[in-house]
């Protein structure tokens, strides 16, 4: 354990399923010197069950005066599908340039509906943003990653066909959407897709993503966890399967181990004092491309990224 002069102290601001599951991410990363020393949330019972967890880690949690401003605060925004190890090995090969200029981004997730959240919140646009906010601002974010682009416009189609129409709260049926398709156009001429669907039980990977270039194609699965790439060249028979591991990983909790690699990073850009490795114009590009998508559902036409960011 490292000296305690050198501990990195953690407070943990929201602690629903996330919120514990960072919690639970910190703890297994006690060994780099790490400790969670003060939590907040206004819903009781998720108080309730983050501190019993902290107790059965032998952590005390207190309250703590909090932090003034300073210049040299770090912030990095949680978009932990980056950390994914097939996501993250598909990165690095488009990275490479064994691709080629990226022209094609496809990601298809299906899945299950979504889980039940502290007071129903996730159920209602005006709580959450909306399904491709709340959900798939991680999606675009790799989008843009991977076309090394900014997005200028977006257009989508979405309904909510299958999952929630029964349920009633507070007198209200729930109105987020379980399925679309968006469509991003990057800067640089690439164009993205997203293929969601959240009633989709029976699929054996729910992420899958395709990266097409000019010279070649990479996809990845999750949780298959495996990469394949081929090049134009070498066609179908010179397709590599690859598979995804990290050896880094102690816990892979709700996300594959991407969550404990994210806190690894952002513990070593602590302590190097180095910049975040997802800032928040990253963050707040993703969400955009989302608000952008929920307002092209509505609107029934493309909507421009300006059009949210003003």
């Amino acid at each position: 354990m490292a000296a305690a002069s050198n501990i990195v102290k953690y407070g943990i601001v929201g602690v629903g399923m996330m919120g514990r599951e960072h919690l639970i991410n910190l703890y297994h990363l006690r060994s780099e010197g790490v400790a969670v020393v003060a939590i907040a949330d206004p819903h009781v019972p998720s108080q309730k069950l983050a501190l019993d967890l902290a107790h059965s880690f032998h952590w005390p949690l207190k309250v703590i005066e909090a932090a003034r401003k300073r210049q040299d605060m770090l912030v990095q925004v949680g978009l932990e599908y980056r950390y994914m190890p097939p996501v993250a090995k598909l990165i690095n090969i488009v990275k490479g340039g064994s691709l080629g200029q990226v022209k094609m981004v496809a990601i298809r997730e299906h899945r299950f509906p979504f889980l039940v959240k502290v007071n129903n919140w996730n159920r209602f646009n005006v709580n959450s943003g909306g399904t491709l906010v709340e959900k798939c601002c991680h999606f675009f974010d790799l989008m843009r990653l991977f076309a090394g682009a900014s997005p200028f416009r977006v257009m989508a189609s979405g309904a909510i066909d299958v999952n929630h129409k029964n349920e009633i709260y507070d007198g209200k049926v729930p109105d987020i959407i379980d399925n679309a398709y968006v469509i991003v156009e990057f800067d640089n001429g690439a164009r993205g897709m997203l293929d969601l669907c959240m009633f989709a039980e029976g699929s054996k990977n729910e992420q899958e993503i395709s990266v097409v270039g000019d010279v070649g194609k990479g996809e990845a699965f999750v949780p298959e966890s495996i990469v394949r790439t081929g090049t134009r060249v070498g066609g179908r028979d010179g397709v590599k399967t690859l598979k995804a591991e990290n050896d880094q990983i102690k816990y892979d909790g709700l996300h594959h181990g991407s969550s404990y690699l994210e806190h690894l990073h952002f513990l070593s850009a602590i302590r190097a004092k180095q910049g975040p490795a997802v800032d928040l114009h990253d963050g707040l590009v993703s969400v955009a491309i989302g608000v952008a998508a929920q307002l092209s559902i509505e609107k029934g036409r493309f909507v421009t990224i300006e059009e949210v960011m003003n």
